[in-house]
């Protein structure tokens, strides 16, 4: 999971919990998603890349 690109489809941000489309096993996924800097606010449709996953089905991103 990590180093995998995905794309914002819920609006990341301090006290959100966001989520991301991510290119997994053939398809795409939701997973539930926090920004790496909890500051950063990251808006739907932004390109991300994934710093830290803890599964099941959260990842930490970073803005592309």
């Amino acid at each position: 999971m990590i180093g995998l690109q995905g794309r914002v489809t819920g609006r990341i941000g301090p006290g959100l919990v966001g989520e991301v489309m991510v290119r997994v096993r053939g398809g795409a996924e939701a997973f539930f998603a926090y920004a790496a800097d909890p500051d950063e606010r990251i808006a739907v449709g932004a390109l991300v890349v994934v710093i830290e996953y803890h599964a099941p089905r959260t990842v930490y991103v970073s803005a592309f």
